[in-house]
């Protein structure tokens, strides 16, 4: 796995050992970030169940200003330490050892992130926690987008229900992305 592009371009990252996370093929993230682009470079991004921060580093490498990354396993939060440092962004990342609902709280009132990214334990139910709770909070505004990466079964039907906008479903082999914004009220 490395940094598709950027200023840390090239440069491979550690994955955790195990089943525990589910690491990002370049392929996907290449194609996520072709999408994401044009709202990365100075943006306030979010990156929950953040893994081995694959994600936030490659906005980060791209010009995002600032980086929050929610981990609680502590073998993936020391592999994250390790990349932000190796890659040389760790200056604009803000790493939480912690839940992603304590993190969320801990946030709150904080003026909204521009881009948050999740990416759950797959058939959980954990996307659908995290976005009741963004449904009305402070994180997330009518200009936030928020990407879910799911497996193909998740089933998204809930979302105009809690005042979401699905606008774009991207489906690869086993997962998908979702891309959503809040409704205006």
């Amino acid at each position: 796995m490395r940094v598709i592009a950027g200023t840390a371009r090239s440069m491979p990252l550690r994955t955790v050992k195990g089943l525990d996370t589910r690491p990002t093929t370049d392929k996907t993230k290449e194609t996520l970030f072709n999408i994401l682009q044009p709202d990365i470079p100075g943006c306030r991004f979010l990156d929950l169940f953040s893994g081995s921060g694959a994600i936030a580093i490659e906005a980060l490498s791209r010009g995002a200003a600032h980086a929050v990354l929610v981990e609680q396993n502590a073998q993936a939060c020391a592999c994250i330490r390790e990349n932000l440092r190796f890659t040389k962004v760790i200056d604009r990342a803000e790493l939480q050892k912690c839940s992603v609902q304590m993190a969320l709280q801990r946030l709150e009132g904080q003026k909204p992130f521009d881009i948050i990214f999740m990416d759950p334990p797959y058939d959980q139910g954990l996307e659908r926690q995290v976005l009741e709770y963004l449904a009305h909070s402070t994180l997330a505004d009518e200009d936030t987008v928020i990407v879910t990466e799911a497996s193909l079964r998740t089933d998204f039907a809930y979302l105009e229900a809690l005042g979401y906008r699905a606008y774009k479903y991207k489906k690869y082999k086993t997962s998908q992305h979702v891309f959503l914004v809040r409704e205006k009220k």
